[in-house]
């Protein structure tokens, strides 16, 4: 399953965890997201959206 906003195009990002003693882990950050019912071009559609570009408006949600 793909963990990518279908707006913006936000994916996960890397880096490391870093622990007092500085030990370092690598590790993955996955953006906030939703699967949401929106209508595009006049029909109802599931996406998968992050919370930013819902609460930005972006999208505008099916009732």
């Amino acid at each position: 399953m793909s963990r990518k906003c279908e707006i913006c195009g936000k994916g996960p990002s890397f880096g490391n965890n870093v622990s007092h003693a500085n030990n370092k882990t690598r590790t993955v950050w996955h953006p906030n997201i939703q699967k949401v019912k929106t209508v595009k071009n006049g029909t109802v559609a599931t996406i998968k959206v992050c919370t930013r570009c819902i609460r930005s408006g972006l999208i505008t949600k099916a009732l």
